[in-house]
């Protein structure tokens, strides 16, 4: 922990904007996961447990289903059913429509993680960069003392802002690709399911009671 605080003094000024966006990317991290974690669904039970509803004719029940286990998928799929007396464009209709509220919020943010693993090794060029100019600006003046102190101080700064940014970049990078995939897998169930449920709908209209 000594060692680590060391370079990070090392490491001058630039070293607080990775810290920055360090944060920032562990933020929206563990946001994105706990969201797309409540977000998931069995979608083999669901299927499984709308399937019995609607094929018995209780559309209600089908509902409550929905409703018991809010979600992104259930919400899209339960405003479907609330137009399950109505044509098959209008139940199409409402799914979109839900989907359209839906679906951003399943990819809000996730973008960002690779936007700042890009500013984070950005980052930590530009301080590498000040670090170089530092040294050789010092060793360079007439007034200069330890030469050879100030060289190795100006590149050790410059390398510990790359070696912070690099790192800061990567973990950025693999949360992004695994939150990417999750939020991938989780659109296709959506599509999938609600062409399931319209097809299931559109075929057992007549044996669906009225919710009245």
């Amino acid at each position: 922990m000594t060692a680590l605080s060391t370079h990070f003094h090392d490491g001058g000024w630039p070293m607080w904007v990775i810290l920055i966006t360090s944060v920032l990317i562990f933020a929206i991290t563990v946001e994105r996961a706990v969201y797309l974690f409540r977000a998931s669904v069995d979608k083999d039970k669901l299927l499984a447990l709308l399937k019995s509803q609607v094929m018995s004719g209780n559309v209600q029940g089908a509902i409550k289903v929905c409703s018991g286990n809010p979600t992104p998928m259930t919400r899209i799929v339960q405003a479907g059913l609330m137009k399950f007396n109505k044509s098959d464009d209008e139940v199409q209709s409402a799914m979109d429509e839900a989907a359209l509220r839906e679906l951003p919020k399943i990819n809000a943010r996730t973008p960002y993680l690779a936007m700042l693993s890009n500013f984070a090794v950005m980052a930590g060029l530009f301080g590498t960069i000040t670090g170089m100019i530092k040294s050789f600006t010092s060793v360079g003046s007439e007034e200069s003392g330890n030469k050879a102190t100030e060289l190795a101080t100006g590149i050790a700064e410059a390398l510990n802002c790359t070696g912070f940014g690099i790192m800061v970049s990567l973990f950025g990078l693999v949360f992004f690709s695994l939150l990417q995939g999750k939020t991938t897998s989780v659109t296709d169930d959506i599509n999938e399911v609600t062409v399931q449920v319209v097809n299931l709908v559109t075929s057992h209209r007549t044996q669906m009671q009225p919710t009245a």
